[in-house]
């Protein structure tokens, strides 16, 4: 009698511990599930448009600020469209990045210089050089697609005071000029607040902190600062964001090549 109860017994506790391994998640679906939360939760806002000051400070604190207007269309079935505009320094004024991005394969970009009265494609492989002298290069510029990385979660931890997960994110893209990079993400509004980049050697070289959240249509979460040091030249980029606007009646035709040459 007292075997058939340890038997009943062993096989309960079996049956929970398989039951258990079974819906135990490794560190890669972890991470993938995270972001994959983190976009679904940043979905529905049709189209935007938003102020921007670029701030651009060298090794010994000198600085140089460029005004700039950006609009962004959101695409159900692909990476979102984005265009972004110049409007000071008068040496740059009218310059105009025209950004497609993909879920998959390569995103599409187009730079307009006004003083050449040309648009010029960015080819893929140049995608990692910098735009227009600041620390974010040409693929920070684009929509962080899910399917653009693979994913590791790393650990939970505190940040600044805020329950955070750190995941691992690896570009598929080939010619990323990134090897890796590490992503601190609040576990409550699932808000990207800080990213570290590594280089082609796998060393550090830039970090973005995201700053000042503001949450508008009661759902989505901005920032007012974007800050990007990069810790191997001692140079930074604020971004400094304002008046955001959503759903304003922006359509495809609103980001064509003919609309960046038109953009003023």
């Amino acid at each position: 009698m007292m075997k058939r109860r340890w038997t009943r017994h062993f096989f309960s506790v079996l049956g929970l511990v398989l039951a258990g391994a079974a819906i135990a998640e490794s560190a890669e679906e972890k991470g993938l599930a995270i972001a994959i939360e983190a976009d679904l939760r940043d979905q529905g806002w049709i189209d935007s448009q938003v102020q921007m000051e670029m701030v651009l400070r060298n090794a010994k604190g000198n600085e140089s600020r460029r005004r700039v207007r950006l609009k962004t269309l959101e695409v159900s079935d692909d990476g979102d469209k984005s265009l972004t505009i110049f409007d000071t320094p008068a040496d740059i004024k009218g310059t105009g990045l025209l950004s497609f991005s993909h879920k998959q394969g390569d995103d599409d970009q187009w730079l307009y210089l006004p003083a050449l009265k040309r648009v010029k494609r960015i080819a893929s492989r140049n995608k990692s050089g910098p735009f227009v002298g600041s620390e974010f290069a040409f693929e920070d510029l684009s929509s962080q697609e899910v399917e653009k990385y693979t994913y590791r979660w790393l650990r939970d931890e505190t940040f600044e005071g805020q329950a955070t997960f750190v995941i691992e994110r690896r570009p598929v893209d080939k010619n990323s000029g990134y090897t890796r990079q590490e992503v601190w993400v609040d576990q409550e509004h699932y808000r990207l607040l800080k990213v570290d980049y590594y280089d082609r050697k796998q060393s550090l070289l830039k970090t973005l902190r995201s700053i000042g959240y503001t949450q508008y249509m009661n759902k989505y979460w901005r920032p007012a600062k974007m800050v990007m040091l990069n810790h191997q030249n001692g140079k930074s980029t604020d971004l400094l964001w304002n008046e955001y606007r959503f759903s304003t009646g922006l359509t495809e035709k609103d980001f064509t090549r003919n609309s960046l040459q038109r953009a003023r």
